[in-house]
Order: structure tokens, then sequence, then C-alpha cells
């Protein structure tokens, strides 16, 4: 039976595939790349530019992809960057000095590869796998973040919130503007935990949006946590779960009630593994 799948070979015909790299980016235990992309291109730019300690960019392009959490065979297509220079740095180090090209680039962030690819090498040849990359979708805006999953599912990390947030992605923004809400934030690494609540006119996202912006969210507790590091630590280690969530007019002090309740039941206002103070 003839093979019906679009292929990447169909919509994109590079004149020399020996031209190019593929960079094939995964979690890289501290960071999602697709959560970088969708934060900042500045910062995606930062994982192109990283020199591994030999020349694996060594031709004239880079073919960037980006590994979608939970779908570890569909890859996000993060654009075609020139490579420039190696650039050494006064004490020794170096990097890549790249460029985004024009190639392709209404497609990036929109466009979705599939191809299965267990091997640990990232940075491969092209023509080793251009004819196996089936599309699987083209999405008809660029990513910003994933869609808003409904109340009961929300489990995020601080790098996917950042970047939600950032975006201002309009169904997170108007789901949780509009409710009054108990959160925990869980501190991955050492395992402790805050209870927090919002209440005020513009509800949960805008306090989450503080969080986002300096990551204690002036608690006392996360300040003291976050006193010796920054939002690379947040990055890392936080995540934001919805424990409950009610009506915009529901009466303030029934939020600070529902908070206390979860405050107990976590034992969050334990000094060793809570950060409530109160």
């Amino acid at each position: 039976m003839e093979n019906k799948n679009l292929l990447l070979r169909d919509i994109w015909h590079p004149e020399r595939l020996d031209d190019y790299k593929i960079h094939f980016a995964r979690w890289n235990s501290e960071e999602q790349p697709l959560h970088v992309f969708a934060r900042s291109m500045e910062q995606w730019e930062g994982w192109q530019q990283w020199y591994p300690g030999r020349n694996d960019f060594n031709r004239c392009y880079i073919f960037s992809l980006i590994q979608i959490p939970g779908s570890p065979d569909t890859w996000m297509f993060g654009g075609v960057w020139t490579v420039k220079d190696i650039v050494t740095t006064a004490n020794g180090d170096k990097y890549y000095d790249v460029e985004l090209s024009e190639q392709l680039a209404p497609l990036i962030g929109r466009l979705k590869l599939y191809r299965v690819h267990k091997g640990r090498g990232t940075r491969l040849k092209l023509e080793k796998h251009y004819d196996q990359f089936v599309v699987s979708e083209i999405l008809a805006e660029r990513y910003t973040g994933r869609s808003f999953p409904g109340y009961n599912s929300i489990n995020l990390g601080f790098q996917e919130l950042e970047a939600l947030i950032k975006n201002d992605r309009q169904d997170w923004s108007t789901a949780l503007g509009q409710i009054k809400g108990v959160y925990l934030i869980t501190d991955t690494k050492t395992q402790m935990r805050y209870v927090g609540s919002a209440y005020g006119e513009l509800g949960l996202w805008a306090r989450w949006k503080i969080y986002a912006s300096i990551g204690h969210g002036g608690n006392t507790g996360m300040r003291d946590l976050l006193k010796d590091h920054d939002l690379e630590y947040c990055r890392r280690y936080f995540k934001f779960a919805l424990l409950e969530h009610h009506d915009s007019q529901v009466d303030n002090q029934i939020i600070l009630d529902r908070e206390s309740h979860w405050k107990q039941v976590l034992d969050t206002r334990d000094g060793e593994k809570g950060l409530n103070h109160n």
C-alpha cells in the first residue's frame, strides 16, 4: 500500500544535505527545551551556541528540533541556524556564533515532525535522518505553551509557568484570572512545600505572575529558601499545583479557611518540611 504520510522532504528541499547538522534538543537535566523556546528566543539561541568540547556543529547550518515532553518521538521545529564562527573567550571557553536564517521561518514553532530517535547522539548528520521525518502536525499559530488542561489537572514546573505568563496565554490567563483558590508549591530538591492562596481582584493568575517574576512571591518562608539562589533554582526545582478553586464571588474568608485546612493536612507549618510561617 502506498505511504500517504506527508514527509519533510515533501515540503523542504535543501540544496545540499551535507551542509546541515540536526540538533535533537532534549531535556538537559535542568530545563525542557520546549519551555526554553516558549519563554525566550534569545535563551533558545543559547542552546545552539553551546560548544560541548568538540566541534559538533561543523557544518554551515543547524536544523534545530525540540523534543516535546510526553511525546519523545515528536519534535517541534526550532529554526535553521547559520553557523557563522566559533568564538573563543578570554578564559578559553568556546561557543558558536549563530544566526537564525530565513529557511522555513514561517514554520518555526508550528511544524511538528515525527521521528523515532532512541540514540544518545543529539548533533547528527541531516542526511542520515532526512527521509524518515514525517510531518505530524502544523499548528495554526506559533507555540507559546500548552493549552489550558482544566482546573483539576494543573501541575506545572516553574519554567513552564514562566513561559505561559511571558506569552500571556489567553486560555490560561482567562481561566486563572477569574478564580480564587488554594495552591501548593513544592521544592523538588528539598521536598519542602508551601501552601498559598489567591483571592485578589485578578485571581490566581496575578498571584502566580509574581512568583514567575521574583520566585518567592514575597512569602517569608519562600524568601528564606531562596536567599542564596536565583530564578535558575526555581526553574530547576519548583512545581505548582492547584489544590482547589472557587468562583471569584466567594467570600475571602472561605479561601483563607481552606488555605489553613491545607496547611494542616500537608503539615506545611513544620519548619523541617514546610515553608509556611503562619
